[in-house]
């Protein structure tokens, strides 16, 4: 059996000294697939932050430990891996704000995510993207000039241009409306259940809760399954 992309063992993160220490991660654990796009829903100061910094090798937890491909890179805060070169070659993110460099096309964008990443043919391969996430007609446009959704999905190419095994998306579709946001998840499904990723995304919006495969609340920095499942997971394109 393959081991899971990114697994999380009891990671505990404080904030804070004495009566006003707040505990951001309180026994957390966590297993994802490959293959699986799941949503991390709870309120503002929850922790949901603060576990993907943990899972993304930004800010790592004070104790447990990360497992990334079955080999534990992070324990009681210590890295046992070059936590610089896991993020470069095997992680997307994608967050709030697209974060486009301005003075770059589309394109340019994303053909230097696969320079810096170590990839051959980054123009090949951004063209390929930015099709793949049908936006290939804006390839030569200037992020000013792209509507939010379209910059989202130039965000989610960049994101994928080291062909991650993990992808992490941090409110990716807070700043777009209710159908926008809905094809943006989807897309994220498609990277999922097409490209094999894992896909865990923060998000507080519940209007489409059932792209995903499986859901998880946090809350006060302890994490558990959803109340409300979501559709039975799907291996087909939306």
């Amino acid at each position: 059996m393959d081991a899971p992309a990114v697994e999380a063992r009891r990671l505990t993160k404080t904030y804070g000294h004495g009566s006003g220490a707040v505990r951001a991660l309180d026994d957390v654990s966590l297993s994802l697939a490959r293959g699986t796009v799941a949503a991390l829903l709870g309120p503002s100061g929850s922790g949901k932050s603060t576990l993907v910094k943990a899972l993304g090798f930004v800010s790592p937890a004070e104790h447990g430990e990360v497992r990334f491909g079955g080999r534990v890179v992070v324990r009681d805060g210590v890295a046992l891996a070059d936590l610089a070169a896991l993020r470069r070659r095997h992680l997307g993110f994608v967050f709030q704000k697209a974060n486009l460099t301005t003075f770059l096309d589309a394109r340019e964008n994303v053909e230097l995510a696969c320079e810096l990443s170590g990839k051959r043919d980054g123009r090949r391969r951004a063209r390929e993207l930015l099709a793949y996430l049908e936006v290939s007609h804006r390839e030569r446009s200037y992020p000013e000039t792209l509507s939010g959704g379209e910059q989202q999905r130039v965000a989610i190419a960049r994101a994928l241009a080291n062909e991650p095994s993990l992808v992490l998306a941090d409110e990716p579709t807070a700043a777009l409306d209710g159908a926008r946001s809905r094809v943006v998840m989807e897309l994220f499904r498609r990277v999922a259940h097409e490209r094999g990723a894992a896909v865990l995304i923060v998000t507080h919006d519940h209007r489409a809760l059932d792209v995903f495969d499986v859901l998880y609340e946090m809350e006060d920095g302890q994490l558990r399954p959803a109340t409300s499942p979501p559709h039975p997971p799907s291996r087909s394109s939306p």
